[in-house]
């Protein structure tokens, strides 16, 4: 359903090269990327370019290419792979329509008039009619995905950088949407960004990993002009300035670089300059803005805004009490007739005065301006925008924003009285789809994914019908097939907190008194908590008796569906389950086989209702199961290729040898045998087994007790036929159980298959790859063989990067085809020709259940730390045992408070006899040993915790030790402060050191007065001198230990000398106080 018209393909000029051949005479010069400094910034480096020879000779001739050319969309766009032989139609699926938006992606939504978005959903260009919600698609041209789209200025115009080898870069015509220009060779994996200059004679394009490539196009001549490196890391953006037409700017991982078309004398370069950090913490830059003057605005990752200027941070802005401008990464800035705004991940768009943050410097050494917004507007609760696209519409400008939590915002930024709500116009998944499955009796299709919503489509009329929000995300996923219930209205979700919910589909306007919307509504039904963690697989009986959920907890819960789904009883398996599927109805015994992601798989029967005992627990110990440990044969089937191969290459040159001699003979050559020494073979490859198991990512049932997988990791490239072994007595870890039967999947060692699906009708297996691409088998109900899946058709579908497929089902009638990826996106198909699809088929919506509207509602879930179903379990068992022990504890307490009280009634009339019929105390004591035996039972417990404790005991006190030496054995006096109480005064002591045990001993000595003596008189000039070298010590501030004999004590002469002194000078003032 692609709506871009055919064209006839007007032949280019004879004389005009192609894109390779203007690549192959263009000299490259890569610059070298700059190097964090020692502050965090980057070295500035200049980036010298060349012509191309064109450019140097334009004497040359050379003939344009028409302003009129145009390719034809049919000759350009991919189309799916088919081998030959296969017999597959190459029209097996067309596209339907696409329900999803890959929110999360980088400026994912441009504006090309007032009623057209365009946005970009796996290997489409998506095209969306906001007034009758109509789709266009537009295919990738090579099959490896869409890097980034950009509008012309004049929107006449609009840019698709693609993926996958040597991708093409291509210009297409807007509203025709007929492809105008083909760029190549301007990266080597993947364009990531591109914009037009502000004329929009130039285009500069961005590559991603290995290359980095920054690229400037004569894009209408389809000419490379300059080209360099243009980091050596990520690179998420590149911008032409608006008022200086030779600036460009790019930022990404950790830079930003600033860059320049300068006119040389060896002619034009495009030369580069890294913005120094400086004294700022290096960022990753999603958004900024050019100036008028070649400054430039760029944002955070903690919300505040930079001013560069010369390369240079000139000031980082904040708000008022350093609060950042935004509560997170700034994602986009916009500089719109002379008004300055910010978007930010935290849902606000702020506006600020564009000449203050232009003007401004820092004023402080924190180089921080604290500024405040001029306006503000915040979209809504859990809104994260990332990029915005301005369109006028009746006169008046609106804005269109991408929400990264899955919706797309209309905005006014007019501030002003008039100024209208944000109003969001489509909601989608936010992240991967994490599961989804189709209604067993119409049209209708169910998903979820950790955006904690259910969705419900209707893929007939294309829309979305109903949506329910929830505390925790989505896992699983499966709609209750007919046999349960026959209306096709219950779904099972299972959600990251372990819980899984019954949910009712049914139409209001079968409810009395409401009127018909032609939506769908949801009502919980019922919840139930099974698991501890996340649940990952959900599937019912092929009769319908008994739902099987798996978790990643490492168990396995089964429900009796009746009505209530009254647990059964789980059992624990070898690792987190990755899928559960049931016997078909063609096996004898309805068994569930069990698929563990650590290479486990288990085979269980379907276990009975109340045929176990589930009094204490709801473990079902005694459920027979059979284990498969698988063992990798990769290395070993590699191995014996590489030998037949070597054997092959042995028999060929044998055969050419004697080929050679028979020709000699017959031409009458005499022939001399010599013995020739055979060429050295490198040696085998070892065998080798991964460390780590490889994960199963899906597998099914082949016969009873027999299976077929698809593992990832090293053993990828194979599906396995595998058998359970009877001999289950061997601990599950130690088995090796190997694979009886393999087949080789071609291209699939590096692209693993993560999703199998067979149509109702067997005719068709689908296969879902890791790299977004739907494959498709003939069986006619055939076997799996080496010879039935060595023929296939391939087309790209989700993204081919991040795009796993990790959902396919089909319609009940196997008229339509459903994939989900990991990108956000829901495509559906037709199978075959949309020609046999019957124009009047239509999506009914189940009807409700009587008495809907007088139901009470189901008590919800909603804290994730609910106890599961086992854990209350436990919790009762617990209660009952505790409360048997209490109920024994109460008895024992009142019959010892009996006793008690019969001894008190004895002691009483022991009291009343005569003193010499009275019994002594000690006689009411029946054994003294007894007493005895519990005084030593307690010693020797309190000898028990003291030994356990003595360490502990040890440590602490040898560290309380450390304290008192350290703090207070020194002190001869500590500081005590004494304050008045009618007053405000106070008087301190002062901490007094107290003298060494040295100077105690040394005083005791009868010597001692008289060595003193002797050293204060008979040494004055020693004294002076250890006097000066202790200030010239202390003046360079160093450390030194002065012996005592260099610094002396004062003398008790001059000691009493002093005292005498201050006693006259006493007496003197009580002199004068008594005269006045």
């Amino acid at each position: 359903m692609e709506a871009a018209p055919e064209e006839n393909k007007t032949s280019l000029p004879e004389e005009s090269p192609t894109a390779e051949e203007e690549e192959e005479d263009m000299e490259q010069v890569e610059s070298d990327h700059g190097s964090i400094g020692a502050e965090g910034g980057f070295e500035e480096q200049d980036n010298s370019e060349e012509l191309s020879e064109a450019q140097k000779n334009p004497d040359q001739g050379e003939k344009k290419i028409s302003e009129a050319f145009f390719y034809n969309y049919e000759d350009i766009r991919s189309r799916p792979f088919v081998m030959e032989n296969s017999g597959i139609p190459v029209n097996l699926l067309t596209l339907k329509h696409s329900f999803g938006y890959d929110c999360t992606r980088r400026a994912n939504l441009l504006m090309m008039d007032s009623q057209t978005l365009l946005y970009i959903a796996g290997n489409y260009v998506v095209l969306l009619d906001l007034k009758t919600k109509s789709h266009r698609y537009v295919r990738s041209s090579g099959g490896g995905g869409i890097g980034f789209i950009m509008a012309h200025p004049t929107k006449q115009y609009f840019a698709v950088g693609e993926k996958g080898r040597k991708p093409n870069l291509i210009i297409y015509d807007y509203p025709s949407l007929r492809p105008y220009r083909i760029l190549r060779g301007g990266t080597e994996e993947a364009y990531v960004f591109g914009d037009f200059k502000h004329d929009g004679t130039l285009l500069a394009s961005i590559g991603s990993s290995p290359d980095y490539m920054l690229t400037i196009w004569d894009w209408k001549q389809e000419k490379i002009v300059l080209r360099s490196k243009a980091f050596s890391q990520d690179v998420y953006k590149v911008t032409f300035s608006a008022d200086n037409e030779e600036q460009l700017t790019t930022c990404g991982v950790g830079h930003i670089r600033f860059w320049k078309m300068a006119l040389t004398f060896t002619g034009l370069k495009l030369q580069g300059a890294l913005g120094r950090f400086g004294k700022t913490a290096v960022s990753d830059i999603i958004g900024y803005v050019e100036l008028p003057d070649g400054k430039v605005i760029s944002g955070t990752e903690w919300g505040n805004l930079l001013l560069w200027e010369g390369g240079l941070i000139k000031v980082e802005v904040c708000r008022g009490e350093r609060k950042p401008c935004h509560s997170g990464p700034v994602s986009q800035l916009i500089l719109e007739e002379g008004e300055l705004f910010t978007v930010g991940k935290d849902g606000f768009i702020r506006l600020w005065n564009f000449e203050t943050i232009d003007a401004a410097d820092s004023v402080d050494d924190t180089g921080l301006l604290e500024v405040e917004p001029m306006n503000e507007l915040h979209v809504g609760k859990n809104v994260s925008l990332s990029f915005m696209s301005k369109i006028h519409d009746s006169g008046q400008a609106f804005w269109y924003a991408q929400d990264t939590n899955g919706a797309i915002w209309k905005l006014d930024l007019t501030f002003s009285n008039m100024t209208q709500n944000p109003e969001c116009l489509f909601t989608f998944h936010s992240g991967k789809i994490e599961a989804m499955s189709v209604s067993p009796i119409t049209y209708l299709l169910a998903t979820t994914a950790l955006d904690r919503s259910v969705r419900i489509y209707d893929f007939i009329s294309d829309r979305q019908l109903g949506e329910m929000k929830f505390k925790q995300g989505g896992t699983a996923l499966t709609w209750a097939p007919r046999v349960v219930n026959p209306k096709g209205s219950l779904i099972i979700v299972g959600f990251e907190d372990g819980v899984f919910r019954i949910i009712e589909v049914y139409d209001p306007k079968g409810l009395p008194l409401i009127a018909g919307t032609g939506s769908a509504e949801l009502n919980l039904k019922k919840a139930l908590k099974p698991h501890a963690a996340a649940v990952t697989a959900l599937a019912y009986e092929r009769n319908g008796a008994v739902l099987a959920t798996g978790s990643k907890d490492k168990t396995v819960f089964f429900f009796a569906v009746e009505d209530e789904y009254e647990p059964i009883g789980f059992i624990c398996v070898p690792g987190p389950v990755q899928a559960l599927q049931w016997s078909p109805p063609s096996h004898a015994q309805s068994t569930l086989l069990i698929l563990c992601e650590n290479g486990f798989v288990l085979q269980v029967p379907a276990p009975v209702p109340n045929e176990h005992n589930t009094a204490s627990t709801y473990q079902l110990k005694n459920l027979p199961m059979q284990y498969f440990h698988f063992y990798s044969i990769k290395s070993r089937i590699k191995l014996e290729e590489e030998i037949s191969l070597r054997e092959k290459k042995r028999e060929e040159n044998k055969k050419a040898k004697l080929e050679s001699i028979r020709q000699q003979q017959e031409m009458g050559n005499k022939i001399e045998e010599e013995a020739e020494e055979e060429p050295e073979e490198e040696p085998l490859p070892s065998i080798y087994i991964p460390e780590e198991p490889s994960p199963i990512l899906c597998g099914f049932y082949s016969a009873p007790g027999k299976f077929w997988l698809s593992l990832g990791g090293y053993d990828s490239g194979f599906l396995y036929h595998c058998e359970f072994s009877h001999d289950d007595q061997e601990d599950p870890e130690d088995r090796k159980d190997e694979p009886f039967e393999v087949i080789p999947m071609e291209d699939t060692d590096n692209n693993p298959i993560h999703q199998i699906f067979f149509c109702t009708s067997r005719v068709w297996m689908f296969c879902g790859m890791q790299n977004g691409s739907l494959r498709a088998y003939s069986l006619q109900d055939k076997d799996l063989s080496a010879h039935t899946l060595k023929e296939y058709w391939s087309f790209s579908v989700h993204d081919n990067d991040y795009g796993q497929i990790r959902g396919i089902c089909s319609s009940y009638d196997d008229k339509f085809l459903i994939t989900c990826g990991g990108d956000g996106n829901i495509f559906t198909f037709n199978v075959l020709s949309p020609e046999d699809v019957q124009k009047e088929l239509k999506a009914k919506i189940p009807s409700p259940r009587s008495g809907l509207e007088k139901a009470k509602a189901a008590e919800d879930i909603e804290d994730p730390n609910t106890y599961n179903i086992e854990e209350v379990k436990q919790k009762k068992e617990y209660d009952r045992k505790m409360k048997e022990a209490e109920e024994k504890k109460q008895k024992k307490r009142e019959k010892l408070i009996a006793l008690r009280h019969e001894f008190l009634l004895l002691l009483q009339k022991n009291e009343k006899l005569p003193k010499h019929m009275q019994l002594h105390r000690e006689q009411f004591e029946m054994d003294r040993k007894i007493f005895e035996e519990l005084d030593r039972q307690t010693a020797q417990r309190i000898q028990l915790v003291q030994n356990e404790l003595a360490w502990e005991h040890e440590k602490h006190s040898i560290g309380l030790q450390k304290l008192r030496n350290q703090f207070r054995d020194s002190l001869e006096f500590d500081t005590v402060v004494v304050h008045a109480i009618q007053s405000n005064h106070q008087i301190s002591t002062y901490r007094l050191l107290a003298m060494s045990h040295e100077y105690y001993q040394g005083k005791e000595r009868p010597s001692w007065k008289r060595t003193v003596l002797k050293q204060a008189w008979k040494q004055p000039e020693k004294k002076q001198i250890s006097i000066e070298s202790r200030r010239t010590t202390i003046s360079e501030g160093e450390e030194e230990i002065v012996d005592l004999t260099e610094v002396q004590k004062p003398t008790p002469h001059y000691i009493e000398s002093r005292r005498d002194k201050v006693r006259r000078s006493v007496e003197k003032s009580d002199k004068i106080q008594e005269q006045t």
